[in-house]
């Protein structure tokens, strides 16, 4: 397949005039370069991740380490995406000499240090020092409430189970004939 320029305008995906840096918690879907099944593989219903997807998992972890802020109420590495609740909560102010505040980093920089960081682990473990792993942008929706985030914990939790029909799979709804 060519890309085509023309095809294919990016268009931000964000809710205009809405912080990302304020306290709330938000799905993120981050695809691999070309949908690239990069990261392991379902074995009847269940994840089995490779070396790239341990380090894409242990990412997420270091994540939530790395900024107080961030929680992670769920997640899931799949073959050639990730799946995730990230909640951002406030600071505390009082550490800074003020009252509470919002987080310093924004939900697109925290993705950006999440795919910076587990792109240069993975291409050192490739011998492929440059090489891009994830798509450009990523999928996030801001969750609005409890009902709304159980249902995407649920969807996150289900998703391996349901790989022969993710839209992600570059399989779905392909026909396997064996021959006789």
């Amino acid at each position: 397949m060519v890309y085509n320029p023309q095809k294919h305008q990016r268009r931000s995906i964000r809710l205009k005039g809405y912080d990302y840096r304020q306290p709330g918690a938000y799905f993120l879907t981050i695809c691999t370069r070309n949908r690239q099944l990069l990261l392991g593989e379902i074995v009847e219903g269940d994840m089995i991740l490779n070396e790239y997807g341990q380090v894409v998992a242990g990412c997420w972890v270091w994540l939530a380490k790395q900024y107080p802020y961030v929680d992670l109420a769920e997640w899931v590495v799949m073959p050639n995406h990730s799946h995730s609740i990230v909640i951002l909560s406030e600071i505390d102010g009082s550490r800074r000499g003020g009252s509470r505040t919002a987080p310093t980093k924004s939900l697109g920089r925290l993705v950006g240090a999440f795919k910076t960081v587990s792109t240069k682990r993975i291409n050192q473990m490739r011998h492929t020092p440059g090489a891009p792993v994830w798509q450009r942008n990523y999928y996030e929706h801001i969750i609005r409430n409890e009902d709304e985030q159980n249902l995407i914990r649920n969807y996150i939790l289900d998703n391996p189970v349901q790989w022969d029909m993710d839209e992600n799979n570059p399989m779905q709804g392909v026909q396997i004939c064996q021959l006789k």
